[in-house]
């Protein structure tokens, strides 16, 4: 499908987590300009780290996409930025292991995150985090309540 006629979607996302590993949640916003439909999901899980929950609120927002879209995908999170835009191909290449020959962690997110990925023609967006940007402060909003409803 061109891109003329793909839809294209915003996607705001951000994790959080209470000790690393701990108890963590992920939130995010997802805008169609077009329609100006707008969507916000949440999850948690009893025991996490804050770079999963990063993750999970990407994965999770694209597995609501019904058809290839154009996703301008905004996080404060460099560790899903670059892994999505440098790490990942390096990763796959060398059999999901680092430059050091380790496992890559959380490596069945990052599989699945490319998955998603490679169906969508994806833009990522560097935001600082908490700095009043106001779709990353509800998505840290919706991914602290969720965290906090499992506590």
């Amino acid at each position: 499908m061109s891109d003329e006629k793909k839809p294209t979607v915003h996607l705001f996302t951000d994790g959080a987590c209470s000790g690393n590993p701990g108890p963590g949640g992920w939130g995010l916003i997802m805008r169609h300009p077009a329609t100006g439909k707008e969507a916000e999901r949440s999850g948690a899980e009893k025991s996490t780290t804050n770079n999963r929950m990063e993750l999970m609120a990407v994965i999770e927002g694209l597995k609501m996409l019904s058809k290839p879209s154009i996703v301008e995908l905004y996080s404060d999170s460099q560790y899903v930025l670059k892994g999505l835009k440098e790490w990942i191909h390096s990763w796959k290449r060398r059999g999901w292991k680092t430059a050091d020959k380790k496992p890559v962690k959380n490596v069945e997110l990052w599989k699945q995150l490319d998955e998603l990925a490679n169906k969508h023609d994806l833009r990522t967006h560097w935001i600082r985090g908490h700095d009043g940007h106001p779709e990353n402060e509800r998505a840290d909003q919706l991914a602290v309540q969720a965290r906090e409803s499992i506590v």
